[in-house]
């Protein structure tokens, strides 16, 4: 009996541990029935408990230490005690019985419970697919009824925006009466005061009362003409709008007034000259005349001097005479001659009283003229001086009215700028070029003509082919007498944004013999007629030197490149040659790859393409000459010098502010494209029509972008073109693009201008992004790019 006791323990030790692990660790989870552990592994009075009644504890449940206390457990009886070993033995075996059928019971019920899992594993699964395909059919319908409520949304936004504006206007409104109500409350709390006060007599307090409901009366009738007198404000508006047009009118007609004010300004001045004359000779005759009348109050004097002498004489004569005949008794004949030397002396007298009153009424007739003359010198000095306080009241006015034209020409397109880049709009300017002796007799104002209309002046243009007219409107319209500083002072602003960090392109469209490389490049050796490219890059080194001033410094990084026949050329390669062969690649030549790429960031660079430092304006002078005598250009029955390639310049400006440690990224994309035109009418062969087929598919391939855009399709095509490609950033991205539109007034290319003012007139409604500036605080990438 010891023996198959030990031999059982044996075989019980010698199983796998790690079985027993699984099996005690997978009765612990069985069926989720709670376990009642045996309270103690050597307390042998409830073992032996529960051994002894197996039948009564069916369901009794075994701990892994009480597996393992009953393995391991060893008999306690003396070495020479057979029989207790024995009972001892029997009892052992009772538990291992016990223990080895639970162990089957739980094997069962585990079989089951993976059934049961099973099962319901299935069934979850077949719950969780139809749960999928239900969620999917209720996205599909919150989908739509996403759409339809963003559709709702922008409606309601609009209708939002309306309500709002007539919010305000209520709010006016209601303001007035909200204050006229103040006061009536006011009034009426006055009044309530005087009634308590006035309890006592009841007959006052209904009198007041009587006239607090007439006060009340009075003061709907006061809201209803505070409402008379808003509606009566807004007719003044409207009266003030229309005399501003009537102002501006007569704005017109007081510059022609003051036109022929200056005519009659100049006649004035002249007339004040001539009578600044005549008084300088009058003066000159009043000075002659005052010396003339005191030499004769000299000469009066001296007359009467003489006078007053020869009556002293006369009377000493007289005296002597009579003294002579008293006394001697003279003769007769000296009395004789004394009487008529005394006659002689009278008649000089006589006649010194009739010259001096002859020269006192020459006197007076001198005073007479010149007081007349000093009259008509000052009534011509004060009619001169109202005439000039007139011309200076006319033209301060017209001062005033030319600063109040100009404050709200730049603020309308501050505000026109604003709204194209809270649009996202790409910015179009037309120009048209003058007529050129090639292009025959007719004129300019047999296919072109310009509106004259307040509205459209400056940006409207009509086109007249077969005696129909086609009107079209941009933002910004120069006629052909338009100069190139004309032109860059509208881009200026668009320019400068390229030093606050944005990216900015301005690309140049139309037929050939148009104008676009003119407008573009113009005629450097002549400063007058240096175009946008040379003028924006004077500007933007002009700008960086005053910025320094701020704490601010720039680093300029330039490169132009060529799309000739869909091959990317690098203008700037120094491995190039002046007499390079046009038909022959210059990846082949040069060995070098230029592909275009775009990085996370939105800005693209072309690979391996030559990228120059620069610093002064100099520099880039002599690189746009090095890229002028560069770039393909051929003669074409159209145009002498027509461009066979897209040029396209970048810049790319980094800016530091060490004081604010800020830093900016921009980029200034100024590009040159090829003109379209019609075999019929160009001759090209050869090299020529091969080049005209490339320029016309690239071309096409723009229009099919600026389509896409316009229609906001999903697919914009920008790869099938390397140009499109390369503009990418520019037409679909964060950029700032304006297009100059140029349009031949040669009366046979008429067809080719409408198609390209059609083509700009949808590029001036494609939305494209809104324009970001890029601000960073990390340290730039060096890397150029175009965009």
């Amino acid at each position: 009996m010891a023996s198959r006791n030990q031999i059982q323990r044996k075989e019980l030790e010698d199983e796998n541990p790690l079985d027993k692990r699984r099996r005690l660790g997978a009765m612990g989870r069985g069926a989720g029935r709670t376990r009642q552990p045996f309270a103690a592994v050597n307390n042998r009075q409830e073992v032996t408990a529960a051994i002894a009644a197996p039948a009564e504890c069916p369901n009794r449940e075994f701990t892994k230490e009480e597996v393992e206390s009953i393995l391991n457990e060893k008999p306690k009886a003396k070495k020479f005690d057979l029989k207790a070993k024995f009972e001892h033995a029997a009892d052992h075996n009772k538990r291992l019985k016990l223990c080895v059928k639970w162990f089957q019971q739980c094997d069962e019920n585990h079989v089951l419970d993976a059934e049961k899992l099973k099962n319901s594993l299935e069934s979850a699964e077949k719950r969780c697919a139809d749960i999928e395909l239900e969620k999917k059919n209720k996205e599909e319908e919150l989908n739509s009824i996403i759409s339809e409520l963003r559709d709702n949304n922008a409606s309601l936004q609009e209708k939002l925006s309306k309500e709002v504006s007539e919010k305000l206007d209520a709010i006016d409104r209601h303001t007035s009466e909200n204050e006229a109500r103040v006061a009536a409350e006011k009034s009426v709390a006055s009044l309530t005061e005087e009634l308590e006060r006035a309890q006592q007599d009841i007959a006052a307090a209904n009198e007041r009362a009587a006239t607090l409901d007439n006060t009340h009366k009075r003061l709907q009738e006061y809201i209803l003409s505070l409402q008379q007198y808003n509606s009566k404000l807004i007719n003044d508006l409207e009266t003030i709008r229309e005399s501003l047009k009537r102002v501006e009118k007569e704005k017109l007609t007081i510059v022609e007034n003051l036109s022929t004010l200056r005519g009659h300004c100049s006649s004035l001045q002249e007339q004040l000259t001539s009578s600044r004359v005549s008084q300088d000779d009058a003066v000159k005759q009043k000075e002659a005349l005052v010396n003339e009348v005191k030499c004769l109050r000299g000469e009066l004097q001296l007359v009467r001097d003489d006078r007053e002498r020869q009556m002293s004489q006369v009377q000493a004569l007289s005296a002597e005479i009579a003294k002579y005949k008293e006394s001697t008794g003279k003769s007769l004949a000296e009395l004789d001659s004394l009487t008529m030397k005394s006659e002689s002396l009278e008649d000089t007298c006589s006649s010194q009283r009739e010259q001096i009153r002859i020269l006192e009424l020459q006197l007076a007739a001198a005073n007479e003229k010149l007081k007349m003359i000093d009259l008509s010198a000052s009534e011509t000095r004060m009619e001169y001086l109202e005439k000039k306080r007139v011309v200076q009241e006319l033209q301060d006015r017209l001062a005033d009215m030319e600063n109040k034209l100009i404050d709200g020409e730049n603020l309308r397109k501050k505000l026109h700028n604003t709204i194209l880049e809270l649009k996202g709009n790409i910015r179009v300017f037309c120009r048209v070029r003058p007529l050129l002796p090639d292009d025959g007799a007719a004129t300019e104002g047999a296919i072109v003509s310009y509106p004259t209309s307040t509205e459209f002046v400056g940006r409207g243009i009509d086109m007249i082919q077969s005696g129909q007219k086609y009107p079209f409107t941009f933002d910004k319209v120069f006629n052909h007498e338009a100069s190139q500083q004309d032109v860059f002072v509208e881009i200026s602003q668009l320019v400068q944004s390229a030093l606050d960090g944005y990216k900015v392109c301005i690309f140049a469209y139309g037929q050939t013999g148009s104008g676009k490389t003119y407008t573009m490049m113009g005629r450097p050796e002549v400063p007058e007629q240096k175009g946008l490219i040379p003028r924006s890059l004077e500007q933007i080194f002009q700008c960086s030197q005053s910025l320094k001033a701020q704490g601010w410094k720039y680093k300029m990084q330039a490169s132009m490149l060529e799309i000739y026949n869909e091959t990317i050329r690098d203008l700037l390669s120094n491995n190039r040659s002046v007499g390079l062969d046009p038909t022959r690649p210059e990846n082949a030549v040069s060995g070098k790859q230029y592909t275009i790429k775009h990085d996370a960031n939105g800005n693209t660079y072309v690979s391996d393409l030559t990228i120059v430092d620069v610093s002064s304006i100099t520099e880039i002078s002599s690189l746009l000459r090095q890229a002028a005598q560069s770039r393909s250009v051929s003669r074409t029955q159209m145009n002498e010098q027509s461009s066979r390639s897209h040029m396209v310049f970048t810049l790319r400006i980094s800016g530091t502010n060490e004081s604010t440690e800020q830093q900016v990224q921009g980029v200034l994309n100024l590009i040159d494209l090829a003109g379209s035109e019609r075999l019929s009418r160009s001759g090209a062969t050869g090299d020529r029509l091969k080049e005209t087929q490339a320029i016309n598919k690239s071309l096409s391939c723009l229009s099919d972008v600026i389509f896409a855009l316009a229609k906001k399709e999903d697919h914009v095509p920008f790869r099938n073109s390397k140009l499109t490609y390369l503009l990418q950033p520019c037409l679909g991205g964060d950029s700032k693009t304006l297009m100059f539109v140029n349009v031949s007034p040669d009366p046979t290319s008429v067809g080719e201008s409408l198609c390209s003012l059609r083509f700009a007139a949808r590029v001036n409604a494609c939305e494209i992004g809104v324009p970001r500036r890029q601000l960073t605080l990390r340290p730039a990438d060096s890397r150029l790019s175009c965009g």
